[in-house]
């Protein structure tokens, strides 16, 4: 007669049942996504699920607030308190719109609450009482549940799950809170977080302002600091779009010059000024480049284009992506970053990640540096934390 061999569950050590390692309790087989509807944000979050292996296993919440009119003035607000001023503003102009309909009068829509069209109707609200009765009531069949979420409007429903479902739940806050640390059990952030803590932002800060800029204490171990943010551009992502963009990109002349050109944000605006400045050093180092290709973000302010594509749009060394055909961005294997911070900045020139642009380069130079690697470190340590815990994670 012959064995019976039971099948292996994935990813199962030497092919040892879960049953015979400790059971199902300790072991993690699914993600909560908490996001905040910002792409920016919840790539992050996304990106460290997939590092973790649970991206075919994760659904995706979302903390909506108001959106339209007077609500974009209010984003300084709690959530929860914008949603009940929200709703108290909507029961006026009701009342209201029915007294003037009386008289003849017709006021215009009011937006509604979560955007209407904007696409997040098909997403499942951020509601903490539904997910913490899924993690207790789902818990001893099907182990604990990973919480990650990223931004600020996601705190409190992260820090809410943490608090009535701890024993069930590993909560990974991405971004830094601000204040109380302890509410979750891991919080993930970029080191120039921590620069109003350094001697020479202490400097520049008046005394009796310290107190008010967070954060106030020293990261602690449960705190995991990267140097730029998560993201899904992991090895295989890339070698997967470097397969799919090889026809494309194989007979072009080398080198390759490739700039993506993004948005303005608060901390950095420009504009034609800019843009002019660019392309005049784009002429300059031409003559090295075999070719340049140019693709701009959903952010990219429209002049700002219209003066790339009136300087260079004719020359036959540049394409400029129109964005109407699948963009290079990811084949090219560049990494789209938001510059905040001089800091951050500091550090990313003292690791030889980046170099200022003067147009006076020699593009037939060759320049390497390590890799960033901020989400796999970032995955390891989420690793270490759960099995200080007694527990761990298989996809």
């Amino acid at each position: 007669m012959k064995p019976i061999r039971l099948p292996e569950p994935p990813g199962s050590p030497m092919g040892v049942p879960d049953i015979f390692e400790g059971g199902v309790y300790g072991v993690i087989r699914r993600a909560v996504i908490i996001a905040n509807g910002f792409s920016a944000s919840e790539n992050q979050s996304i990106g460290l699920v997939r590092a973790l292996g649970l991206s075919e296993k994760q659904t995706l919440y979302r903390v909506t607030r108001p959106r339209g009119g007077i609500n974009e003035w209010l984003h300084w607000l709690p959530v929860s308190l914008h949603k009940k001023l929200n709703y108290i503003i909507r029961q006026i102009y009701g009342y209201s719109q029915v007294l003037l309909t009386g008289r003849g009068k017709k006021l215009s829509i009011l937006p509604t609450e979560n955007g209407g069209s904007a696409g997040l109707s098909s997403v499942l609200e951020a509601d903490v009482k539904k997910i913490v009765t899924m993690a207790r009531e789902t818990s001893e069949k099907d182990g604990p549940l990973l919480v990650v979420a990223c931004g600020r409007d996601t705190i409190s429903v992260a820090s809410s799950i943490k608090r009535l479902a701890s024993e069930n739940v590993f909560v990974v806050q991405i971004q830094h809170p601000r204040s109380h640390l302890n509410r979750f059990d891991m919080v993930i952030t970029p080191h120039h977080d921590y620069y109003p803590l350094t001697t020479h932002a202490q400097e520049q800060v008046p005394r009796l302002l310290r107190r008010w800029i967070t954060p106030c204490e020293p990261p602690d171990r449960h705190v995991v600091l990267t140097v730029g943010a998560l993201h899904q551009i992991d090895s295989a992502a890339l070698r997967s779009a470097a397969s799919a963009w090889h026809d494309e990109f194989a007979p072009l002349p080398k080198p390759i010059l490739v700039v993506n050109i993004g948005g303005p944000t608060s901390h950095c605006r420009y504009g034609a000024d800019l843009a002019k400045q660019l392309t005049a050093s784009l002429d300059n180092v031409l003559v090295s480049c075999g070719s340049v290709r140019i693709s701009f973000s959903r952010r990219t302010p429209k002049k700002v284009c219209n003066i790339v594509l009136k300087e260079l749009g004719n020359h036959p060394k540049i394409y400029i992506w129109d964005g109407e055909e699948p963009n290079p961005h990811m084949g090219i294997g560049a990494e789209h970053c938001t510059w905040k911070f001089v800091e951050f900045h500091k550090v990313l020139r003292e690791r030889g990640l980046v170099r200022p642009f003067t147009g006076l380069e020699n593009m037939s130079e060759s320049w390497s540096y390590p890799p960033l690697n901020d989400t796999a470190e970032a995955a390891n340590r989420v690793h270490e934390a759960l099995a200080e815990r007694g527990w761990r994670l298989r996809p």
